[in-house]
């Protein structure tokens, strides 16, 4: 799973504002909410494509003096001190506070500031977007939601993008969308772990890309005998790059899991597997997967090869075991129907 939902323009108009409305889906620790943001930008903003650049927002790595209010409704605002929305805010409600853009601290107020400029305000209406009694969000039956807030950027450091960093740079911000996932997924937060071990795939992805045209470089330009040595004086280096993306891909899949979503599982797991094969928790999680979406065959295969690399675990000797019940029976079940089905002619 990726919840990487990108935002949805509504409108953009106005004689004398420019009033931006935009929509998208974040993650919290109480799960997935749906985000509307109204953004009142000048008219001199509106007017001039380069006041409302890259270079004008904040971006990945800025420093962000930022305050987050409460709102009663969408009309009359107040601080409301409320334990249920600072959960899902996850910033010092109506204090002025400094966050890193791209830490992972409040996903939807990063989202809010990445297009704002200094100075600016906004306002958002937050809903849950899974209700119900056992999900992880409040039920609809709650007076409380949606309820509103204003964002309000004071300034910001200069970051980067991800384009504009060096390997050295995009590989720390790997490892640090790593080991929040880590955190967050220890304080059962599993869409915001999620949420920062794609982040860091991505970034392992464009990775991908620069070993690769920097091979392809060499293995044009160098004599044959260099080419290893040019992606040997990478950094991080190939191995290290195929390592973390098969530990990503195990990680989502762990959190896959517990979300249920056992085809994403599968897959995440699958993929973990072929980039590091000596990968027990990857083949333990490609096992379970597979036990809930039915595949047994498939299932008992994982179980095995993880039994090859630490013989005797006692979780796979119980997934085979419970696997064989299972078919054992289903294999009587059929048998019924087969001996009822012949009875009756």
């Amino acid at each position: 799973m990726e919840p990487d939902y990108p935002p949805e323009t509504l409108h953009t108009e106005s004689d004398h504002d420019s009033v931006c409305n935009t929509s998208w889906v974040s993650v919290c620790p109480r799960g997935l909410w749906k985000v509307h943001q109204k953004r009142l930008n000048s008219q001199q903003t509106a007017s001039d494509p380069a006041a409302i650049s890259s270079n004008n927002c904040p971006r990945l790595g800025s420093l962000c003096r930022v305050q987050v209010r409460l709102k009663a409704n969408n009309d009359e605002a107040e601080n409301v001190a409320c334990e249920k929305t600072d959960s899902v805010l996850q910033v010092p409600l109506g204090d002025w506070t400094t966050l890193r853009l791209g830490d992972g601290q409040c996903d939807i107020t990063e989202a809010c500031l990445e297009g704002m400029r200094a100075g600016e305000k906004c306002e958002i209406q937050l809903s849950p977007l899974e209700t119900g009694p056992d999900a992880a969000v409040p039920h609809p039956s709650d007076e409380s939601l949606p309820f509103f807030a204003t964002v309000e950027l004071q300034a910001f450091t200069p970051g980067k993008e991800a384009w504009e960093m060096s390997p050295g740079e995009k590989w720390e911000w790997v490892k640090s969308h790593k080991d929040t996932g880590g955190v967050r997924f220890r304080s059962e937060d599993l869409w915001g772990a999620a949420d920062s071990y794609s982040k860091a795939m991505k970034l392992v992805i464009t990775f991908c890309n620069h070993v690769r045209d920097v091979a392809k470089k060499g293995w044009e330009y160098e004599a044959e005998e260099q080419r290893e040595a040019t992606l040997e004086t990478l950094d991080p280096s190939a191995e290290e790059l195929n390592k973390m993306k098969a530990d990503l891909h195990s990680n989502l899949s762990l959190c896959q899991l517990k979300l249920n979503q056992p085809e994403r599982a599968k897959a995440n797991a699958a993929k973990a597997t072929q980039l590091e094969p000596g990968c027990a928790k990857a083949w333990y999680r490609l096992g379970k997967a597979c036990q809930i979406v039915n595949e047994l065959e498939e299932a008992k295969q994982a179980f095995r090869k993880l039994l090859e690399l630490q013989p005797e675990m006692p979780a796979a000797l119980k997934a085979l075991k419970d696997i064989a019940s299972r078919e054992k029976a289903t294999n009587a079940q059929l048998g019924l129907r087969l001996s009822k089905m012949f009875s009756s002619r």
